[in-house]
C-alpha cells in the first residue's frame, strides 16, 4: 500500500511550508528514515525523512511549491503500484481548500497594476525601505497589491530581475539561492526593511572574565570547559533582568515586554547560519548554559536541530570574535526581537589606569536595537550594565 509524504508541522506557529529541493529523484528507491527533501519555513530549511521503504513513485509538490500542513508532497510505494486514486483524492482536497480565483496561499490571485503617469505611487513602508536600500526605482514598478499598491514581493522581484541582468558576466561558481540560504536572506531583508535600527559600539576590558574562565576550566574536564560566549549569555540574561525593555517585541500596535529571557546564539554552519535559543537563560547555571550551547553546535553541524529550538528567542548574541578580523559591526536584528549583541575580536590595547598606561585585552561590543521599541538612552544604560558585568564577572552570579 502506498504511503503519503505530507507536509509536516515543524513548529507551533507553522501554517505552511515551501518545498526546497528533493534529494531523491522520482522513481528511485528510498529507505525509511533516509533524507527525502528539504522544506523551508520562515526559520530554516528542514530535511524531511522518508516515512517508509519503497520507491518514490510521484513527486507531487515541486521546488518552491507552498503547501499547508498535511499537504501532499509525494508518494512512496511499490514499483508499478497504481496510485491514481490517491492522487485524485489529493487533487480534490486541494481544490476544496483553494476556491477558484484564489492563489495557492488562499489569497486572491493578484494582477500587477502600473500607476498612471503623474499619479501618486502607492507603496508599503516595508517595500519603500527595501527599494531604497537596494537602489531600486519603485516609481516604474507595477504593484500587485490592492489597487496597484507596491508590496515587498514586488521589490524583491525587481531586485531579482536586476541581478539577472548581470548573468552574462564570467563566474567561478553558481550557488542556487534556495533552502537555508534563501530563508536567511529573506529573514534578513525583512528585518532590514521594517526595523529602523541604531547600533551602539563599545570596547570592554575582559581581563577579569578571562581569569574567571581560566579558573573554572582548570577544574573541569575538557568536554565541560566553558567559552566566552557561555559567560556572555549569562551576562546578557542578567542585564536583561535589570533592563526588560530590551527583552521586548513589537506586535501590531503593542510593545510587549516579555517575562521569559530566552537568549539566541548564532551558530555558523557550512550552509549558512542557525540561531538556537537558550530558554530561560537567567534561571540556568553557567554549566547548564555551556552544555546546551555545545549540544546545539554539535547538532547544528549535522542539521539535527528541532525547529522549536530556534523559536521563542527574546534577544540574540552573534560572536565573530573567533575569526580574529572584526572589531565592531552592525548585526541585523533577529525579528521579532528588538535587539541583538554583536561580539568582535579581543585585541590587546593600551589603556589609562589611574596615572599609568597599561595593556588590556579589549573586546568589541555592538548593540543593535529597533528604535521603534527602544530609545538610545535605555540601550546605553543596558550596555553600561553589561560592560560592568563583563569587567566584574562575579556580579553575574549574585
Amino acid at each position: 500500500m502506498a504511503t503519503e509524504v505530507n507536509m509536516p508541522k515543524l513548529g507551533l506557529s507553522m501554517k505552511e511550508g515551501t518545498v526546497g529541493k528533493w534529494l531523491i529523484n522520482e522513481g528511485d528507491p528510498v529507505k525509511k528514515g533516509e533524507a527525502l527533501l528539504e522544506v523551508m519555513t520562515d526559520k530554516i530549511a528542514n530535511k524531511i525523512d522518508a516515512p517508509a521503504d519503497g520507491v518514490l513513485l510521484k513527486i507531487v509538490a515541486n521546488k518552491k511549491a507552498k503547501l499547508p500542513i498535511g499537504g501532499l508532497l509525494g508518494v512512496i510505494g511499490k514499483a508499478g503500484e497504481d496510485i491514481s486514486e490517491l492522487l485524485r483524492a489529493a487533487a480534490d482536497s486541494t481544490a476544496k481548500a483553494v476556491p477558484a480565483g484564489k492563489a495557492a496561499g488562499g489569497q486572491p490571485a493578484r494582477k500587477a497594476v502600473a500607476a498612471a503617469p503623474g499619479a501618486r505611487v502607492k507603496i508599503s513602508p516595508a517595500a519603500r525601505a527595501l527599494a531604497q536600500a537596494n537602489a531600486i526605482d519603485y516609481t516604474v514598478i507595477a504593484g500587485t497589491g490592492p489597487e496597484g499598491r507596491i508590496v515587498r514581493e514586488d521589490i524583491e522581484q525587481a531586485i531579482a530581475n536586476a541581478a539577472a541582468d548581470t548573468d552574462d558576466r564570467a563566474v567561478l561558481e553558481v550557488i542556487p539561492y534556495e533552502g537555508m540560504r534563501q530563508a536567511i536572506g529573506e529573514n534578513m531583508a525583512n528585518s532590514w526593511a521594517v526595523a529602523p535600527k541604531v547600533t551602539h559600539h563599545a570596547g570592554v576590558d575582559i581581563a577579569a572574565l578571562q581569569a574567571l574562565r581560566a579558573t573554572i576550566n582548570a577544574e573541569v574536564k575538557d568536554t565541560e570547559k566553558i567559552s566566552v560566549t557561555d559567560i556572555l549569555v549569562k551576562a546578557v540574561a542578567k542585564a536583561l533582568q535589570a533592563h526588560p525593555r530590551l527583552n521586548s517585541t513589537l506586535s501590531g500596535e503593542e510593545i510587549r515586554v516579555l517575562q521569559d529571557i530566552n537568549v539566541g546564539v548564532a551558530i555558523a554552519i557550512p550552509d549558512g547560519l542557525v540561531v538556537p535559543v537558550v530558554k530561560n537563560a537567567n534561571q540556568k547555571s553557567l554549566a547548564d548554559v555551556s552544555k546546551e550551547i555545545k549540544d546545539f553546535a554539535k547538532r547544528a553541524r549535522k542539521n539535527k536541530l528541532d525547529p522549536a529550538e530556534m523559536t521563542g528567542g527574546t534577544f540574540t548574541i552573534t560572536n565573530l570574535g573567533g575569526y580574529g578580523s572584526v572589531d565592531y559591526f552592525t548585526p541585523i536584528i533577529n525579528q521579532p526581537e528588538s535587539a541583538i549583541l554583536g561580539v568582535g575580536r579581543t585585541v590587546r590595547q593600551p589603556a589609562v589606569q589611574g596615572e599609568q598606561i597599561v595593556i588590556k585585552p579589549i573586546m568589541g561590543l555592538s548593540l543593535a536595537f529597533d528604535h521603534r521599541v527602544i530609545d538610545g538612552a535605555p540601550a546605553a544604560e543596558f550596555l553600561a550594565l553589561l560592560i560592568k558585568l563583563i569587567e566584574q564577572p562575579y556580579k553575574i552570579f549574585i
